[in-house]
């Protein structure tokens, strides 16, 4: 058994390029034309070598596209896919970034970390973005990976690696929870303009439906738990008293709370109320009845798919589905139950 060294002349070899060609590939260099990229990486690993093993800039950029850089989700999306690149030698490079939504692809700027000559080998897109960030990405032909429920605008999600909560379906199981539990007149808080918003409203209206039972809104539009606050608020001054509120985040739960608290009415003896992404539901009290999304394990497959896709520019699009899990906490009460003060009043008789 031979012990060659192999060089990177084999490499230019075996793949029909030249040697320079190599040397931008195991650089990083990210003007080579993608199929020959993928010639030349397929070329190394034939011949028992990983180029991107090699590279000095190992690093990926995580992009959280205009959200609070404290938000509780995307820090545990980024948590792991840090883990994930760590393991794998990869460094992780935080980049927070706010954009127009509306500016047209021709006119996208990307984080200047992502323009220098030694920009990041590969990124991972979370938080909010445009579809026109996809597109300029392409364009630069840097590697990346996406979260595909937070994109505002059309794409194709079938065409890039991609990430997706099943959040219209984990919208859905939180309604049939609440019907489950007798109620009826469901309210639903969130943001329809956004698109996770707009996805937990999907599955609620769907499921109301089936049930034959009339679905409600809110208009408010603010921040998470400013909008919870605002719309519960606007509920109640109105007079309005729907037995169950979902709000399509637990941020936007927390603003409910202090808005039916504010008017002195209980969670859940009164109003139940129900949340998403089970990220504050375990702190709230009474703790949160709501959706868990899995954000770690999101941040591990966005790390796993950018990383494979540097390795293998040529690869099929990566898609991954992960589904949510209800968490049945205090915040719901049965209708069929008796409220304390209902059986005070029944007792007193």
């Amino acid at each position: 058994m031979s012990n060659k060294k192999i060089t990177l002349q084999d490499v230019a070899k075996t793949a029909k390029v030249s040697t320079a060609t190599v040397s931008r590939v195991a650089n990083g260099n990210s003007q080579v034309e993608i199929s020959i990229q993928a010639r030349v990486l397929a070329a190394a690993r034939q011949l028992g070598i990983d180029l991107t093993s090699s590279r000095k800039n190992r690093n990926i950029a995580f992009v959280l596209g205009n959200r609070d850089v404290l938000n509780e989700f995307q820090s545990q999306v980024l948590m792991g896919a840090e883990g994930y690149c760590a393991q794998r030698g990869w460094d992780l490079q935080f980049i927070s970034f706010m954009s127009d939504l509306g500016v047209p692809a021709a006119h996208v700027q990307l984080p200047q970390a992502l323009t220098r000559q030694d920009h990041a080998g590969g990124v991972i897109l979370t938080g909010t973005h445009s579809a026109n960030m996809l597109t300029a990405l392409r364009e630069q032909r840097i590697p990346f990976s996406v979260m595909g429920n937070n994109i505002v605008g059309d794409w194709q999600p079938e065409e890039y690696d991609c990430v997706t909560t099943d959040d219209v379906r984990g919208a859905a199981e939180v309604t049939q929870h609440l019907i489950a539990q007798g109620h009826r007149n469901i309210h639903f808080v969130g943001d329809q303009r956004l698109p996770w918003y707009a996805r937990c409203a999907e599955g609620y209206r769907q499921t109301m439906k089936d049930a034959g039972l009339e679905p409600g809104f809110s208009q408010i539009r603010s921040e998470d738990r400013e909008l919870g606050y605002l719309a519960a608020k606007s509920l109640l001054v109105n007079g309005e008293r729907p037995t169950a509120i979902f709000a399509g985040n637990d941020q936007a739960a927390a603003g409910v709370y202090a808005a039916i608290q504010e008017f002195g009415i209980r969670i859940p003896d009164d109003i139940s109320v129900a949340g998403f992404n089970d990220t504050i539901g375990s702190v709230l009290h009474p703790a949160l009845t709501t959706a868990r999304e899995f954000p770690k394990e999101q941040g591990r497959h966005l790390a796993e798919f950018v990383l494979r896709r540097i390795q293998e520019p040529d690869l099929a699009p990566q898609h991954v589905l992960i589904p949510t899990e209800l968490i049945r906490r205090d915040s719901v009460l049965s209708v069929a139950t008796p409220s304390p003060l209902a059986r005070r009043k029944s007792q007193a008789k």
